[in-house]
């Protein structure tokens, strides 16, 4: 059976935390969607390690790991990050595996994605110019290159085609960047991918399937940049949810189990797009500074704001969430009065749903204020030793949400995680 853990905000909830914390409970970790625009944060042995496209079980020697088929890959950052697990002992030759169906980022991509969000001006999505909205517009136009294509003797001749064409969709856009650097970087990588494991993905995981492993599918992004179901056109280019798993792995809607959400005790959100909790003010800087709210990838400070249960709600409905997880919970220890996002006031009238597009009405959030906790939550280990203001934050969300909190994470060490 395939358990599934995934992102129900705007990305950077801290799921490469959690799936290292249950990693140890499967015989497998698959990433299924996404690209290195992902920044999943580990801590190994007190060092932290940023993790873009390896699968976050990749420390756990009795763990395989699967890059899907869904997935987006760039073989330059595949292969630096590959040597920095390395230094941390892992054996990704042994221990990682990639579907042939996974396409492959270009360097003619990245030009492709930075000329695109040069030539939008204002209207900039807050892309992390790594090439991945053009490399999934070339999957569903069937002009991409997969990973299989690289045991094919005619791979620089197919290469070259697609560069002609993307070179062409250049010009227009008059970018004149030189790009040979990139591309020597590219080959160089595509060397070292050929002698990774290249497996048929949906048959490999499916026979560990039907001999009884225990699969956890790793999501990246957030289900509120999902490219169906998210803020559209502020989103990412794959889907981030639950249905993703199977197009993205190649498993039927049978084999999945428990749908693990997780959420962070408050909101934040990289880059533009709409955020209705969205603080203006010093409590928001106090949030950024309080949660260190930097990308993992980009290193741009994130947007931060209250939870929003309307959003969540609308998350968890989106993928069949049957178990939450609360992330940096500690770091709301300093606030006090906390607020939380039960409805939106749209037009002056208060919804429960989201709209289908929120940058076309006038909107506020309906809040409900709580009192802080003000004590130290970051030494709590067991559900006793939290305050009881934390339990009653959670017991509300509870009752707003269709699925309970079973953990919480109150630090971002590997044994900061409380179950409740």
């Amino acid at each position: 059976m395939i358990d599934v853990l995934l992102g129900l905000q705007w990305g950077d909830e801290g799921k490469g935390k959690i799936v290292d914390y249950f990693a140890p409970h499967y015989d497998i970790i698959a990433r299924f969607q996404g690209g290195p625009n992902a920044g999943h944060t580990l801590y190994v042995n007190g060092e932290k390690i940023v993790l873009h496209q390896i699968p976050s079980g990749v420390f756990h020697p009795h763990t395989a790991n699967l890059i899907g088929n869904g997935v987006v890959l760039d073989a330059v950052t595949l292969r630096k990050e590959c040597e920095a697990v390395a230094r941390f002992g892992a054996d990704v030759r042994r221990n990682m595996f990639v579907s042939k169906r996974t396409h492959l980022i270009l360097p003619t991509h990245r030009a492709l994605d930075k000329a695109s969000e040069m030539q939008k001006g204002e209207g900039k999505i807050g892309s992390t110019l790594k090439g991945i909205g053009p490399a999934y517009m070339d999957k569903t136009g069937r002009n991409g290159l997969r990973v299989g294509d690289l045991l094919d003797k005619n791979f620089t001749t197919n290469y070259i085609k697609l560069r002609l064409k993307h070179q062409r969709l250049l010009d227009n856009f008059n970018f004149t960047e030189d790009i040979s650097s990139w591309e020597e970087e590219f080959f160089e990588a595509i060397e070292f991918l050929r002698t990774l494991n290249i497996v048929d993905g949906e048959y490999w995981i499916n026979e560990k399937i039907s001999a009884g492993q225990k699969v956890l599918a790793e999501g990246a992004q957030g289900s509120m940049l999902d490219i169906d179901f998210g803020t559209f056109p502020f989103v990412t280019s794959s889907n981030t949810v639950t249905a993703g798993v199977l197009s993205g792995l190649g498993v039927a809607p049978s084999k999945i189990k428990d749908v693990i959400g997780v959420t962070k005790a408050y909101c934040t959100r990289v880059g533009g797009g709409p955020f209705p909790t969205e603080l203006h003010d010093e409590t928001g800087e106090a949030l950024r500074k309080a949660g260190n709210e930097f990308g993992a990838t980009t290193g741009r400070p994130r947007r931060c704001g209250w939870i929003d249960l309307v959003a969540l709600n609308y998350a968890c409905m989106i993928n069949g969430v049957t178990k939450l997880v609360m992330t940096k919970a500690d770091v709301l220890d300093q606030f006090s009065p906390l607020q939380v996002c039960v409805g939106y006031k749209v037009n002056g009238e208060e919804t429960h749903q989201v709209p289908f597009q929120m940058t076309r009405v006038a909107m506020e959030p309906a809040l409900r204020q709580f009192d802080g906790w003000k004590t130290d939550t970051s030494v709590c280990k067991t559900p006793a030793e939290l305050p009881a203001a934390v339990h009653e934050y959670i017991a509300f969300i509870n009752q707003q949400i269709g699925a309970p909190i079973c953990w919480v994470s109150n630090g971002p060490g590997r044994d900061q995680i409380v179950a409740l």
